[in-house]
This record gives structure tokens, sequence and C-alpha cells, in this order.
């Protein structure tokens, strides 16, 4: 009997090629939930044999305390999945957020990963009561208090996300990881438990918990945008007032970020002009996510660095043995990979 075969086997080229050649549109979601997931990895299987069927497309993690997914599936297939998910109970009923920009290249493959926590907080799971969370506010009652004196709006997402985009006058920590960040808001909002607390993320997943973990700290009002930004630009983009969210808002797939107001905040890391698309560098050994201009793309062939455009034009012979050394280098001095480079940081403030 044949082995199933429940993860993707094509290589990148493959893929890629296969999405280009589809004579059909697709359209991005994303969604999640705190729910449990008893056995998350036969959970795991059974989607993947299911969603695999539609021709989804996307990044998906499944753990004990939940799912969080973000796809792409032909848009003519969508109604049918949306039923789908009404057939477990897990993902019956699931608030389902549109990309709001989409041109239904976001995703090549699909990959499902079980994985300890959806979010991860670097907590234990009885540390703090993580169904305790704040007040869910609408697109239009988180806009009315975004500028409200008595309000602290806090951005929830990594610092590479919010230098492209975030709401007027936010707090946005200068974190690598949710772990990080959920420390460095602690810190900031230890002398204010009493001012109305505003989180926001990217879909709302991360607020979930931040919310939670300000409610166990002892702050006693605290609030999260319902949505997301996703929701808040669709809402508010919509509705003919005018966008407290400055900028581009980053998203986890091959897009890297969708304009909200199109305003551009960020400068390119290599030479200060004003610019909000990242990339990864060229050479994949270094794959640094960085904010880089056009006329730079060219000047660096889409690499951080001269070094790196040196490294892309060796052999393969040599590449693997400068990645010896890089490898050395990183397990020993435990770089972040997505942390920006001082000599990349200071020219793009």
């Amino acid at each position: 009997m044949q082995k199933e075969n429940l993860y993707n086997t094509l290589n990148k080229e493959e893929l890629i090629a296969r999405l280009e050649s589809e004579d059909f549109n697709r359209a991005t979601i994303s969604f999640y939930r705190y729910t449990n997931i008893q056995d998350p990895q036969n959970f795991r299987d059974q989607i993947f044999r299911e969603w695999d069927k539609f021709s989804c497309l996307g990044r998906i993690y499944i753990a004990k305390e939940g799912i969080n997914a973000q796809l792409s599936l032909p848009e003519h297939r969508l109604e049918a999945f949306l039923h789908l998910l009404d057939t477990h109970p897990e993902l019956e009923k699931m608030p389902i957020k549109y990309a709001y920009e989409d041109d239904g290249k976001s995703f090549y493959k699909l990959t499902i990963k079980v994985r300890p926590k959806i979010v991860a907080d670097g907590m234990n799971d009885d540390c703090y009561d993580t169904s305790d969370v704040g007040n869910h506010l609408s697109a239009f009652e988180f806009h009315k208090y975004v500028d409200h004196p008595d309000s602290i709006v806090v951005d929830m997402r990594n610092h590479y996300e919010s230098e492209i985009g975030h709401f007027e006058g936010a707090i946005c920590p200068d974190a690598d990881t949710f772990r990080e960040e959920l420390q460095m808001v602690e810190a900031e909002l230890e002398s204010h438990k009493d001012k109305k607390i505003l989180l926001y993320c990217t879909g709302g997943i991360r607020c979930e918990k931040a919310s939670a973990y300000l409610k166990h700290l002892g702050h006693k009002d605290v609030n999260q945008l319902h949505g997301g930004i996703l929701e808040y630009a669709r809402r508010i983009n919509g509705s003919g007032l005018i966008s407290k969210f400055r900028g581009k808002m980053f998203v986890f797939d091959n897009r890297l970020g969708e304009s909200i107001n199109g305003e551009v905040i960020s400068k390119c890391h290599q030479c200060g002009k004003p610019a909000d698309t990242h990339i990864n560098c060229a050479n994949d050994d270094c794959h640094l996510l960085f904010i880089q201009c056009k006329e730079c793309a060219e000047e660096y062939e889409s690499c951080c660095s001269n070094e790196c455009k040196e490294v892309i034009h060796l052999s393969e012979v040599d590449q693997k043995e400068i990645r010896k050394q890089r490898h050395k280098e990183y397990s020993e001095s435990k770089i972040f990979k997505s942390r920006l480079r001082p000599d990349l940081r200071k020219k793009a403030s």
C-alpha cells in the first residue's frame, strides 16, 4: 500500500510555476481561535488532507491551545471551504479576515505545523488565565479612542512590522519576538494601570494573549482592536473616515505588506530614502529581512550589503564554505537574524 503523503514534496520553482499557471483568482484569508485541540497532530493531518483537496496554500500553526491560519484558496471554492470549517467543532462559525490588498500570490505552498503554542509567550500555561481577555473594540470604537488623552495605544507587533506602519501616537516596542514585547510592554505600562489601554496587532491573535496578561498584572481598562488592523482598514477606509493608521501593514506571506493609507513612513535601510518594501537578502545564507528602495535593489542586486552581493556571484562550493563559517558565528554569538544590523539601523533612523 502506498504511504499517504501529508506534506509538500515539490521544490520552490515547481510550486511557483504551478501557481503562475493557474487560470483562476485566489482569495487570501486569515483566522485564529484559542480552543482546546486534544490531539494536535491528528487534527493537523486531518485538515491537511481536506485543505489540500481545496488547493489551499498557506501557513498554519496548530497547538493544544488552538489554531492560527493564513492561507489562500481559489475564489470559486471559498464558500465550500467555509462550510468545511463548520464541520469541525473547533472551527465552527470561524470569524474570517480578508486581505485588504490581494494579488492572489500570497503563498505558494501549504504548510501546516504542530507547535507548543500558536503564539509563543515564553510562559507556563498556568501562569495566567489566557481566557480572561480585554474588551473587544470595533474598528469605529478604536478609531474614536486612539487620540483620546486618557488612552495609551500599544502596538503588539515586532519592530520590523511597526516600522513601516502604525497608529498615530502608539507605543511601538523595539522587540524581535512576542515574548520580548510582553516584557517591554509590562515595564512601559507599570505606572499606568488606571489608564485606558488600547492594544492592536495584525489580526488580533497577539492582542488576545497580551490583554489577558495585562489584566493579570492588574490593569483595569484593557481593550483590543477586534479583527486587528485588517478589520480596521476594511471598515474605516470604506466609511470615508480618515485612517489613523499610517503607512503599510506588514503581512507574513510572500507580499510582506499591504498599504493602508498610501503613506510611506519608513526609510530604505541602505540609503535613507523613503521606502517601505521589505525584502530578504538575496544571499540565502544571510536572508536578512530589511527595507530596500528600488535604486538600492538594483545597486546591491537585492542584497543587504556589498559582501552579500559578492557572495551570490561565487561558486556553490565557495558559498558552502562561507555558509559553514557563518553558521558557526551565528551559533556562537546567538544573533537573531531578523534583528536589523546596527549599520543599517543607523541609516534608516
